[in-house]
C-alpha cells in the first residue's frame, strides 16, 4: 500500500500512516522500521507499507517511482 505519515514519535516509535486508497489511518507496528532505510519518519513523508495480520502498518519503505505511480515513470 502507499500512504503518507500522519504522525510519528521518534522516542516511542508510535505513529500513524494514512493510506492513499481508503484514507484510513493505520498504526505502525512495533517492527515497522526494522530492515528499513528509515531511522525515523516525518509528518507528510510518502511511504509504501504492508499490513500485518492485526491490521498494523509494517515493512515501511521507500517506493520506486513505479511503486508510487509517479508521473513519467
Amino acid at each position: 500500500m502507499q500512504g503518507v505519515i500522519k504522525a510519528y514519535d521518534p522516542v516511542t516509535g508510535d505513529g500513524l500512516v494514512m493510506a492513499d486508497t481508503d484514507l484510513n489511518d493505520y498504526e505502525l507496528a512495533g517492527d515497522a522500521l526494522v530492515g528499513s532505510v528509515f531511522r525515523m519518519l516525518r509528518q507528510g513523508q510518502r511511504v509504501v507499507f504492508d499490513l500485518d495480520e492485526a491490521g498494523f502498518a509494517t515493512r515501511v519503505r521507500l517506493g520506486s517511482e513505479v511503486d508510487m505511480a509517479t508521473p513519467g515513470a
